[in-house]
């Protein structure tokens, strides 16, 4: 039983530790999700670059010249195509400007395909 002055002493040895240990975890809180928002990031150029890959295919099945579409859709893409059978395809292929995409050398591509009958 906790009576007195000592009792009172006890009581309050632990104020503040919730305090110091949500510190020593938040750096570690705030890495998690500045590699989750990272990984979003990455995710949001890939869709870019296959919705870019997909109008490469088209500019390449009317017999235009893809690298323009590529660089006003995603600057800093190459772009190669292909074609197989009646079907034109176009591949795209860049790094990642994202901080975990430059960190670990993600490379993106992304590829798609048009049917080449529209000259």
């Amino acid at each position: 039983m906790m009576t007195g002055a000592r009792g009172r002493l006890r009581a309050l040895d632990d104020r503040g530790s919730v305090t110091a240990e949500f510190a020593a975890t938040l750096p570690a809180v705030i890495l998690v999700l500045a590699c989750c928002l990272s990984g979003l990031q990455v995710a949001g150029q890939h869709l870019r670059l296959q919705d870019a890959a997909a109008a490469a295919a088209r500019s390449l099945a009317r017999g235009n010249s893809a690298e323009s579409t590529v660089a006003r859709l995603v600057p800093g893409a190459s772009v190669s195509g292909h074609v197989d059978g009646d079907l034109v395809c176009a591949r795209l292929k860049m790094q990642s400007s994202a901080v975990v995409g430059t960190v670990f050398g993600i490379t993106l591509t992304s590829s798609s395909c048009a049917l080449g009958g529209g000259k």
